[in-house]
């Protein structure tokens, strides 16, 4: 009988790096490893790291650290980091913390296992040199489709292994990408694409993930299908830019037309879109978004800014008027529409007149859910070099003020919500806390959750109808109305 080889995934970071998690996870159990929860428990400790800002990269190092000290009174003999901090840092990230046994970047993923079985026998995988990630796909969006294999987490790029255990993907066709579910959620993530072609100033995502690649629709159905088969009610398309679906496939209206038929797939109840540019908003896509039955209205837009200046210092488009009609128009098509955002505050140039500007959008966008970040400075991006840098003590004031600000907001907008009925996905019920979900404009971490006044009768990846009640900040309290028990799916 084999020796019996354990391995846990720790994930931070991104909905994008939960599914390169389930990816890794079903290359690892393809190959015999066991799958473990906790990660004391684990031969090896694999931390799916964050590099995108300075916050993210020290929870990914702590990650490291603390899976580390499992070796000194645990079953753990090596921990291994891999995703976007892994890949942009490479030997540095080796040589900076040799607490780390491996440094894997994405060209190690299809060999994962062979990697992992190196370094636990006590073998060293030499860490990647970092590179420009952008240099290794044509140009011309066009040709990307028939380039040489490049190392895409998350994509179709093999041939899967015949005899699968029960429970991987593929899910449909030989080059579906093997997968493995790391919990029972009734909601699931699911890539529409890898990398970004947008140049923003402050972000050093592109160098990392590469330029802007789409999966091929039947992929994605196929993966979407599978998941159902799971058990999953809600899927949420995750990249780095999902307007941009279909442009490198010769048609850039192809969500338009794949959203209908991620909506009709048996057992799906739920399609939800993520990260979508302002700047690439179409007509047609609103309306599909506000119009598709399973498909929430639910816009997770990229505004970054709203003073027009502190946009084209980002290489970013549109102003505070701009965007206030983009909101108007998808409100009157959905009332009720989820909206969420993020916004970089003490960029380099950012006068208080910037800020202030700022401020006016944020009151009167009516935003369900706000996140806000202090810029600071990240290597090899163009923001680097500018000058006019606010200092610490000032971004950190504004970062506070508008943080709060943010959070008067959203609990404000959640109070406009009482009266209205919202259909819910139940996502937990315990003795404990009870029953808890989501409504459609909530998605999943960042957005809220509804709280049941009570759960009999409710079981995880149930949709019912409730009324809102009252808000407990961004979180909604609900009722169940009468006969919901019933008429939930």
């Amino acid at each position: 009988m084999p020796e019996r080889r354990t391995v846990a995934l720790v994930t931070l970071g991104c909905a994008r790096n939960e599914v390169d998690s389930e990816e890794l996870a079903g290359r690892l159990a393809a190959d015999g490893w066991e799958l473990v929860e906790d990660a004391s428990d684990a031969d090896v400790a694999v931390v799916n790291t964050c590099g995108f800002v300075e916050a993210a990269k020290k929870d990914s190092v702590d990650a490291l650290l603390e899976a580390n000290d499992l070796k000194d009174h645990g079953r753990t003999q090596a921990v291994v980091a891999v995703g976007c901090m892994a890949e942009r840092y490479g030997k540095d990230l080796a040589e900076a913390l040799p607490e780390a046994d491996g440094v894997l970047g994405f060209d190690d993923y299809a060999d994962i296992s062979d990697r992992l079985q190196t370094i636990l026998n006590g073998g060293i995988h030499a860490s990647h040199t970092p590179r420009d990630r952008r240099k290794l796909l044509p140009i011309s969006p066009a040709e990307r489709q028939a380039a040489p294999d490049v190392a895409l987490p998350g994509h179709a790029q093999d041939t899967a292994p015949e005899d699968l255990p029960e429970g991987l993907a593929p899910a449909s066709g030989p080059r579906a990408p093997l997968r493995r579910r790391l919990d029972s959620s009734p909601v699931a993530s699911v890539k529409l694409a890898s990398g970004c072609d947008r140049r923003c100033s402050f972000c050093a995502i592109p160098s990392f993930r590469g330029s802007f690649i789409s999966r091929r629709p039947s992929d994605v159905l196929g993966e979407t299908r599978w998941l159902a088969e799971q058990g999953v009610k809600e899927v949420m398309l995750v990249s780095e830019n999902n307007t941009s679906y279909g442009k490198d496939l010769g048609d850039i209206r192809l969500l338009e037309t794949l959203l209908p038929e991620l909506a009709a797939v048996d057992g799906i109840e739920r399609v939800r879109v993520s990260y979508l540019q302002p700047a690439e908003m179409r007509p047609g896509l609103i309306d599909v978004l506000t119009s598709t039955e399973k498909v929430v209205p639910y816009f997770d837009l990229s505004f970054q800014h709203s003073a027009p200046g502190v946009l084209r210092a980002m290489r970013r488009f549109g102003d505070t008027e701009r965007f206030l009609e983009l909101l108007d128009t998808i409100r009157a098509k959905a009332p009720t529409a989820g909206v969420r955002s993020n916004f970089i505050v003490g960029f380099p140039g950012e006068t208080e007149e910037d800020f202030k500007e700022l401020e006016r959008f944020l009151t009167a966008a009516r935003l369900d859910a706000i996140g806000v970040f202090g810029y600071s400075d990240e290597e090899g991006t163009e923001a680097v070099g500018y000058e006019n840098k606010l200092d610490a003590d000032t971004i950190a004031e504004r970062l506070a003020h508008l943080s709060r600000l943010a959070e008067e907001l959203t609990a404000q907008r959640a109070e406009e919500r009482i009266g209205d009925t919202v259909r819910v996905l139940v996502e937990s019920v315990d003795e404990e806390d009870g029953a808890v979900g989501r409504a459609e404009h909530q998605a999943p971490e960042t957005d809220g959750q509804v709280i049941f006044t009570r759960s009999a009768g409710l079981a995880p990846g149930r949709i019912v109808e409730a009324k809102v009640v009252g808000t407990e900040g961004v979180d909604l309290v609900v009722e169940l109305l009468d006969g919901a028990e019933e008429a939930g799916r």
